[in-house]
């Protein structure tokens, strides 16, 4: 699993820890079950995190069980049957896809290749089902490599823009439960995401010379420790802004959450800020990226 948008188990009840178990397997289920196993790989926080939000709102199925742990778990059936599910793990894929596009695009590589062509059946499955979502994800990358190619150097903005687009589908999942509150959520959530992003792949993308907002006018790069330490002050005020936003938009929904608030409640108010002191302080390993994910299994945060 990779992404910020985790939970602090060490402030988790052990009744909401269980339900966090849930939804993480679960997750990982219905890719499985829909686009197969190497699609599992594509498992992240935030879409857990998103999952869990639709799924209190739209009530889509409340009570389904856990897989216990082993080591074939990945293996088994998924315990809910579930439209939102399914959407999500669709979604997922379509996403995927089009970060591989964009990172094509940015830097061909043979990694980027090797694993899109891993996962072209699944992709392919995903766009048959849902080819209004994939226009809609498409569009979102469209507009953000618009930004990119204006030099945009304003990674709220950019990070903004991108939600916009991504909310679109998020907020239609929700069906008659979808709501301008909970559609401000996922720009917010997108927002912070991608300037946590930024922030979190200077390092990477500055050996790769691909678009980083922070990098655009920087002339005296040496390492992402360094660039934090100069800019200290303008990196926190971001990130806090983000996670600020975040915060605020999550409020407007919660009160419409038939279930899972002490869950969201834990990675809003204390997994994010966590998520956020790690990027700062250079000590991040959370990165959301299905290449990480692929290509570094080892680094998972499996504390189950």
């Amino acid at each position: 699993m990779f992404g910020y948008t985790l939970p602090m188990y060490s402030k988790m009840s052990s009744s909401d820890l269980a339900t966090y178990r849930r939804y993480y397997c679960e997750t990982c289920h219905q890719l499985k079950s829909e686009f197969g196993l190497v699609s599992t790989a594509a498992v992240n926080y935030d879409m857990t995190f998103n999952t869990i939000i639709l799924n209190a709102v739209a009530g889509d199925v409340i009570d389904f069980a856990r897989t216990k742990n082993s080591p074939l778990c990945v293996f088994k059936k998924p315990n809910a049957d579930s439209d939102l599910f399914r959407k999500m793990a669709a979604y997922t894929i379509l996403l995927t896809k089009w970060e591989l596009v964009d990172d094509t695009i940015d830097k061909p590589s043979m990694k980027t290749n090797f694993i899109s062509l891993t996962l072209s059946k699944a992709i392919s499955k995903a766009e048959k089902m849902y080819p209004e979502y994939d226009n809609i994800v498409g569009k979102g990358f469209e507009e953000l490599h618009s930004l990119e190619l204006s030099g945009c150097t304003d990674a709220i903005k950019m990070g903004n823009r991108f939600g916009q687009s991504l909310s679109v589908a998020l907020n239609d999942f929700a069906e008659r439960h979808a709501t301008k509150e909970l559609s401000d959520l996922f720009i917010e959530l997108s927002t912070m995401v991608y300037v946590m992003d930024a922030v979190d792949d200077l390092d990477e993308d500055y050996m790769d010379n691909t678009y980083n907002p922070y990098l655009k006018d920087c002339t005296d790069f040496i390492n992402k420790k360094d660039y934090i330490s100069k800019h200290i002050y303008d990196i926190t005020d971001s990130i806090n802004s983000v996670v600020g936003a975040l915060q605020s938009a999550y409020l407007s929904v919660r009160k419409e959450m038939k279930v899972n608030t002490g869950v969201a409640d834990n990675i809003i108010y204390y997994g994010l800020p966590d998520s956020a002191k790690k990027i700062i302080s250079g000590n991040s390993v959370a990165k959301a990226s299905v290449k990480n994910a692929l290509s570094g299994h080892k680094q998972r945060n499996s504390s189950y």
